[in-house]
């Protein structure tokens, strides 16, 4: 395709001499008043004057600068350079063009925004459901695939929260998870896990901002705060009026949380708080956040509600992500902020409580993995259908289909581990270790699993129109965050070891290690 025509095709009449000149004061105007932004649009423009005034005409590199200036300018409320006829000629000149919608540009194959059937359940593991757990978990996958699904692309690529989707997550009552009453649907563990895979299915950013509000946040307040707060903080969670945030992670202090320093100061009334948290999904936008912070008195971790707007609180947006890239994540900075002792979470008095939260939580993230997975085979198998090439579909393909059949037996196991560590939560039976080793190996296969549907989808692979790219980025931070692979898979080699390895010795040496055994 020609972008721009040869000398000798015709071109638009360059702007008037009078229009130049008065964009010339005013951009001088600009650079007088201390905007040196401003500095290389008049450079361009100075060169498109010359060539104006000589009477030489406008240049191919001449229609591009005045398109470029011409769009910076338009947010500052200037004029457009370029009359209607020179705009309706720009397209010829190949600028200004937009991006061509992705149904149009690859026609052949069908993108994420049309949801596909799901057809990962190749053992017919539905049957392990019972029929209320199929009827949730049918009215979130529609929900997902009708109401956000279309949608969220758009946020992922530019980092926003959509917030459209809320009130589509509200409907499905499903905030609160296991917690009974106060508005919450007391499902079992199952169910709730159930939940999480279908929303991760579709989008792993939108399940884990559910996760931090019912999951952490919501649960937290349920398990370890008093009848009060309960009644005062969940019915209005529960209805996602109010959204939630847990702040557990610091700077300085990612696996080994337990060392946190902020510090909670015993005052007359209340609590003040200092430190700061890293890490903190929906932290920007969050209307409440339950914070754990040291007693000095005591040197145990406590637990606290801080309410957004509260004095001395800020939390700003972390930048840059690859990954869960709709996700708030924050840094939260707290400065003597006042927390009244009916806000301190009676609950937490030690590290040990925080795990009691923990351990639901890293159930629904051992199944986060499972709906992604669901999610990148369902899309892989319709794309290998609808592409063709060689004059056939891509499924005709031996070494597609055995890369189709590896993704299908990693969903099957993965699926069974998660369904085995729930039933043995619900039985009482359930260790640390287990939770830590099915959170571990589930990530570790989604890593392999989403890998191989990104090169199924060749080229558009790449794009996250096509959900792969997405979830081949969005996989990196699940397989760090509830414990990273090897931090969870130290908790299960000490429960099976009994000995303990995660934290090393201060000076570097290992007990019982001498220089004459290197």
């Amino acid at each position: 395709m020609v972008l721009f025509p040869p000398a000798s095709s015709p071109s638009p009449p360059p702007p008037s001499l009078s229009l130049c000149v008065l964009l010339f004061l005013f951009l001088l105007l600009l650079i007088i008043n201390s905007r040196p932004s401003h500095s290389r649009l008049l450079h361009n423009f100075i060169r498109i004057m010359d060539r104006v005034m000589t009477g030489e005409g406008m240049d191919e590199k001449g229609w591009r600068r005045l398109a470029r200036i011409n769009q910076q300018l338009q947010p500052k409320g200037i004029p457009s350079l370029l009359s209607p006829s020179q705009l309706e000629s720009m397209p010829t000149l190949g600028v200004g063009l937009p991006a061509l919608d992705i149904a149009s540009a690859f026609p052949q194959a069908t993108p994420a925004s049309t949801f596909p059937t799901s057809v990962s359940d190749y053992f017919g593991l539905e049957d392990l459901l019972s029929p209320e757990d199929v009827a949730l978990r049918k009215r979130v996958r529609r929900v997902m695939e009708e109401h956000v699904a279309p949608v969220v692309t758009k946020y992922w690529e530019k980092a926003e929260f959509p917030f459209e989707i809320i009130p589509h997550l509200a409907s499905l009552k499903i905030a609160g998870g296991t917690i009974k009453g106060y508005g919450c649907p007391g499902l079992s563990i199952l169910s709730h896990a159930l939940v999480g895979a279908e929303i991760a299915r579709v989008d792993a950013s939108c399940c884990t901002f559910a996760l931090v509000h019912s999951s952490l946040c919501m649960s937290t307040i349920g398990m370890l705060g008093n009848e009060e707060q309960k009644q005062k903080y969940l019915p209005s969670l529960a209805r996602f009026d109010t959204i939630g945030c847990w702040a557990l992670t610091e700077p300085a202090y990612g696996s080994d949380a337990s060392s946190l320093n902020t510090t909670a100061v015993k005052v007359e009334g209340g609590w003040l708080l200092n430190g700061q948290k890293r890490w903190i999904g929906n932290a920007t936008f969050a209307d409440i956040v339950v914070v754990f912070a040291r007693n000095t008195q005591t040197n145990q971790i406590n637990g606290f509600i801080v309410k957004k707007g509260t004095p001395g609180y800020r939390a700003t947006k972390i930048e840059n992500k690859i990954g869960l890239r709709i996700v708030q994540n924050g840094d939260i900075i707290m400065k003597d902020v006042f927390i009244p002792d009916e806000d301190r979470l009676t609950g937490i008095n030690s590290f040990q409580d925080t795990n009691k939260v923990l351990a639901v939580s890293r159930i629904m993230v051992a199944w986060l993995p499972i709906g992604v997975c669901m999610g990148v085979y369902d899309i892989c198998y319709r794309y290998l259908q609808e592409r063709k090439q060689f004059g056939a579909p891509l499924a005709a393909l031996q070494i597609n289909q055995e890369k189709l059949v590896r993704m299908l037996g990693n969903i099957q196991a993965m699926f069974l581990l998660g369904w085995k560590l729930c039933k043995m939560y619900e039985s009482g039976k359930m260790t640390p270790g287990q939770a830590s080793l099915c959170k571990a190996w589930n990530t570790l296969r989604a890593r392999e699993t989403v890998a191989l549907g990104r090169e199924l989808l060749g080229g558009n692979g790449i794009l996250s129109d096509f959900l792969v790219a997405k979830a081949f980025c969005d996989i990196e931070p699940i397989y760090t965050y509830e414990g990273t692979y090897d931090i969870n898979t130290l908790v299960t080699g000490r429960e099976i070891t009994g000995i303990a390895s995660i934290k090393p010795s201060a000076s570097g040496k290992i007990k019982g290690f001498t220089a004459s055994q290197k």
